[in-house]
């Protein structure tokens, strides 16, 4: 990562590991506490930087007889780059039908770019339409403008210093972590991990973007019941490995939900594959460690 970038994200699939304060970047401090207040939301840092995290739990987002959790799928992101005095910033705001158009007006109002309109799930009720932008300027005006199209949402927050706990762990975190080769963040019944297959740099207007914010693979898992699990991600990757991954997912009877990319500009172009599993988790863990395997060859 570039020493002179920062980036502040809102988890796409929340509950990734929250990273550690120490390794954030020092430019961005002045302006983080701010942001915090703004967004409403508390702050995780690390890996370059700083996370706030706002699950749709105000949702109850059903594929076919599952619930979908929040830490699942249900989170918006927000990535600030840079210093408070100039900044660029992605994201991915999560909207329903009925928001879908308020929060486009939103957009278009805070002077955010649209990068990508897409869906993540398969056949979930209500339907939710995943946004992604872009936008420069000042930390503190951005995270005012991001603040904006959030509020044409009705997704919670959480403050600042939020007072719940997490929920208590009830998947076998330890076959997750024993198949999938790492640790990953786990609350409830949800396990969240992320992947770095595409390796780097990947540069968008000679400017390198940070790993973890543009281009990681995030995969959550759902333990549905002591037999059956659900898994949802995307896979971050070059057009070389497209094919072969998706072939994998399909050979595993996991479906790939979307197919497109989250970077407009971006050299080497990222595709983003993203995909919805259900099946026992013995199966569909290891379905994504093929997936994996091929990704990282």
């Amino acid at each position: 990562m570039h020493r002179g970038f920062i980036v502040l994200t809102i988890a796409v699939i929340a509950g990734v590991a929250p990273p550690s304060r120490a390794l954030a970047q020092s430019s961005f401090d002045p302006a983080r506490d701010t942001v915090a207040a703004i967004l409403r939301a508390p702050a995780t840092d690390g890996g370059g930087y700083t996370r706030f995290t706002l699950p749709r739990s105000d949702l109850t987002v059903m594929v076919g007889d599952v619930k979908v959790e929040p830490a699942l799928a249900l989170g918006s992101w927000a990535g600030f780059t840079g210093t408070p005095a100039a900044a660029e910033a992605m994201g991915d705001i999560i909207a329903t039908d009925a928001e879908l158009p308020i929060v486009l007006n939103a957009f278009v109002s805070a002077r955010l770019d649209v990068t990508a309109i897409h869906d993540h799930l398969n056949d979930e009720a209500p339907r939710l339409t995943y946004l992604h932008f872009h936008g420069s300027g000042g930390a503190i005006d951005l995270a005012n403008r991001v603040n904006s199209v959030i509020s044409a949402t009705a997704a919670p927050r959480p403050g600042v210093h939020p007072t719940t706990s997490p929920a208590a762990v009830t998947i076998d975190t330890a076959e997750v972590f024993r198949v999938l080769g790492q640790h990953g963040h786990a609350a409830g019944s949800v396990v969240s991990m992320s992947f770095n297959v595409v390796g780097g740099p990947v540069l968008i207007a000679g400017k390198p973007v940070v790993a973890a914010m543009a281009y990681a693979t995030p995969i959550a898992i759902q333990q549905v019941t002591p037999s059956r699990a659900v898994a949802t991600g995307d896979f971050a990757i070059l057009a070389g490995k497209v094919q072969p991954v998706l072939r994998e997912l399909t050979r595993a009877g996991i479906t790939a939900t979307a197919l497109h990319t989250h970077l407009i500009g971006a050299t080497p172009e990222v595709y983003y594959l993203h995909f919805w599993g259900d099946a026992p988790l013995p199966a569909l863990l290891q379905g994504i460690r093929n997936a994996l395997s091929m990704a990282q060859k």
